[in-house]
């Protein structure tokens, strides 16, 4: 699996030599390919082992009661979690661009996770301030859209069952910019290098890929994505976007 620094050094490298672009290129080509058809080749049968489990499940529940059912059946939704993740991951960088109102999509993030809050009956209080007037946005909707979600995922978890997170999103001149905070466990300074890295992660259950996946969507648009936390204090990602 490449890193961000391996990513960073060949983006580097195609900049200064035209006749390298062109090789990595096709390598980077061949290289999403494989692992796209890979995850795709074992999450199918995954996908069925894990259906036939549900109706085994279903028509006798008594196999609740067997030793270690329960863990196979986290174990098997991990893993299909895991090759959907790593095939979003993997198409990452690869985007669709249209025209957008980045005020609306943000509006309707914050409405939509608020509600689900509210449907888990939640202890935690979320806030939202999104400006208005920030006007049209090109980009792929559905992959920024990813982008918070993650992020707010990520906010909840920090929290757990009581805490604030909150989204704010302002323009300034030709830059968007949108910070989600939270003031849940914090993130200590030596791990906050590594955060951003594929397969990294300090959650249990976690894959690695939540905040891969933020920082390759941002970078593909242009922008940056900062985190600035400590133990006991508030934590902030910061998503910049260019207009």
């Amino acid at each position: 699996m490449l890193n961000n620094i391996d990513i960073n050094k060949m983006n580097r490298l195609m900049e200064e030599n035209k006749d390298a672009k062109q090789i990595i290129s096709q390598l980077l080509e061949n290289y999403h390919t494989s692992v796209s058809m890979i995850a795709h080749e074992i999450r199918n049968p995954l996908t069925l082992i894990s259906s036939s489990l549900q109706i085994v499940e279903a028509q006798h529940p008594e196999v609740k009661e067997f030793y270690n059912w329960g863990q196979i059946m986290e174990d098997v939704g991990f893993m299909c979690g895991l090759l959907n993740q790593l095939s979003t991951f993997n198409n990452s960088g690869t985007l669709h661009h249209s025209v957008f109102s980045i005020e609306r999509l943000l509006k309707n993030i914050a409405v939509s996770f608020a509600i689900s809050l509210d449907a888990e009956e939640s202890d935690i209080e979320f806030k939202s301030s999104i400006s208005s007037g920030m006007g049209d946005f090109t980009g792929d909707k559905i992959k920024i859209e990813e982008v918070l979600l993650n992020l707010l995922r990520n906010a909840k978890d920090a929290v757990g069952t009581n805490g604030v997170i909150s989204l704010s999103a302002e323009r300034k001149n030709d830059t968007i910019i949108i910070r989600c905070a939270d003031n849940g466990c914090g993130i200590p300074e030596d791990i906050a290098d590594t955060i951003f890295d594929p397969f990294v992660t300090y959650k249990e259950n976690g894959t690695g890929l939540g905040l891969s996946t933020v920082k390759r969507i941002t970078e593909a648009h242009g922008g940056t994505v900062t985190l600035d936390s400590s133990p006991g204090t508030e934590t902030v990602f910061t998503v910049t976007l260019p207009v």
